[in-house]
C-alpha cells in the first residue's frame, strides 16, 4: 500500500431487522474498490444499538460496536435501511426503542464535517433526526410520502436512484445503495476503480438524473461484453497510441470488422469514437493540471496537431480547450 494513500473512515450504523442487501451491497463495493487502487483506503467500523442485530433475512450480526459518544471529523457514517419484517421471525417489540436510540443519537453524534449517506430507509431514521432538514433526498419509492411526512423541511426527490446534497448522500435503496457507492468511489478513489467493482460485481455503471454525467473515461462502459471491454481498456491505458483497426482487433480477441459491430451494439458507438474520447479526456486532464502549450498536449494526447485536436475537441465541448486554463489552477508539467 502507498504510504501517501488517503485513508476514509466509514462507520456504518446497523438498525434493527438491516436490510442485509442495504448493507451488504455498498460495503462489498468499497471491499473491491480499496482492493483494486493504491490512492485510498477504507477503514470500516459497524456500530449498533445492541451488541447483536438480528437482519432482514433472520442472521444475527455479532460484534458490532456500541453507538460512539462522538464521531471523528471527516468520517463518513452510512446507515443502511431495515425491513418491515424478519424472514421467518415475529416483529421484536424492542426494535422501536432500538431506532429511538439511534435517532437521538445521530441528531447529536453527526457534525459538519461529517459525510452521511443513507440507503433506502435509513433515509428516514436520519430524517428523523433532522440530518436532511434543508437538503433533497430520496429513499425508496413506497417510503417517499413517509419521508416527506417526516421531513417537511427537506425536498424529497422521488424516482431518483440517488441524490447528492452536499455533504448527504441519500438512495432508493436495496441496489440503489450499490449504484450510490459507485458513485462515491468514483469521487473518492477514481473512476477505474468504480468501474472495476461495477464489472466485479456485474452491474452496470448508473447515475441518477440529476447527477453528473459519468467521467469521459467512463462513457460506454455500461454493458458487459468481454470482447469490448478489452478493447476499451487498451485504449484507456494508451489514449495516444496509433490504434489501427486490425492493432485493436488483435488485442481485444476479434476481427476488425466485428469489434467494429460490437462497439456499435453495446458501447454505442464507433471504435473512432471511442479512441477520440479518450484522446480528449486526456487533453483535458494535461490542459487543467499542467502548463503544457497546446501543441504539447495535442502530441501527448494522439493527436497530429494542436489543430487536429481542436477540431476533435468540438465534437464533443462547447468550450474552447483554452477555457479550462482560465478556471483551473495549473501545475508544472514534467
Amino acid at each position: 500500500m502507498s504510504e501517501a494513500a488517503r485513508r476514509i473512515a466509514v462507520l456504518v450504523v446497523l438498525p434493527p431487522r438491516t436490510l442485509l442487501l442495504d448493507l451488504a451491497g455498498p460495503m462489498e463495493v468499497l471491499r473491491i474498490a480499496g482492493a483494486a487502487q493504491e490512492r485510498v483506503t477504507f477503514a470500516v467500523r459497524y456500530v449498533a444499538p445492541a451488541s447483536r442485530t438480528r437482519c432482514s433475512i433472520g442472521l444475527d450480526l455479532s460484534g458490532t460496536e456500541p453507538l460512539p459518544e462522538s464521531i471523528a471529523p471527516g468520517t463518513v457514517v452510512l446507515l443502511p435501511g431495515s425491513s418491515s419484517r424478519v424472514l421467518g421471525f415475529e416483529p421484536d417489540l424492542d426494535d422501536a426503542a432500538a431506532e429511538a436510540r439511534i435517532v437521538d443519537w445521530l441528531r447529536g453524534a453527526v457534525r459538519p464535517g461529517h459525510t452521511l449517506v443513507t440507503v433506502c430507509e435509513g433515509t428516514l431514521l436520519a430524517a428523523r433526526a433532522g440530518l436532511f432538514d434543508g437538503y433533497a433526498c430520496t429513499t425508496h419509492h413506497a417510503s417517499c410520502a413517509r419521508l416527506a411526512a417526516l421531513a417537511p423541511r427537506a425536498r424529497v426527490l422521488e424516482n431518483r436512484l440517488f441524490v447528492q446534497d452536499r455533504d448527504r448522500f441519500s438512495s432508493a435503496g436495496v441496489t440503489a445503495g450499490v449504484d450510490l457507492m459507485l458513485h462515491l468511489v468514483a469521487e473518492w478513489a477514481s473512476p477505474a476503480a468504480a468501474l472495476a467493482a461495477a464489472r466485479t460485481l456485474v452491474v452496470y455503471m448508473r447515475r441518477g438524473a440529476d447527477d453528473p454525467q459519468l467521467s469521459p473515461w467512463l462513457e460506454g462502459r455500461s454493458h458487459l461484453h468481454p470482447v469490448v471491454h478489452r478493447a476499451q481498456d487498451a485504449i484507456a491505458a494508451e489514449p495516444a497510441r496509433d490504434w489501427s483497426p486490425e492493432t485493436l482487433g488483435r488485442l481485444a480477441g476479434a476481427s476488425p470488422r466485428n469489434l467494429a459491430r460490437l462497439f456499435r451494439v453495446h458501447a454505442g458507438m464507433t471504435v473512432t469514437d471511442a479512441v477520440n474520447r479518450a484522446r480528449i479526456a486526456l487533453a483535458r486532464d494535461l490542459i487543467a493540471q499542467t502548463d503544457l502549450a497546446l501543441e504539447q498536449v495535442a502530441d501527448r494526447a494522439g493527436f497530429g496537431s494542436a489543430r487536429h485536436m481542436r477540431r476533435v475537441w468540438r465534437l464533443f465541448h462547447a468550450a474552447a480547450p483554452s477555457s479550462l486554463r482560465a478556471k483551473v489552477p495549473v501545475s508544472k508539467g514534467p
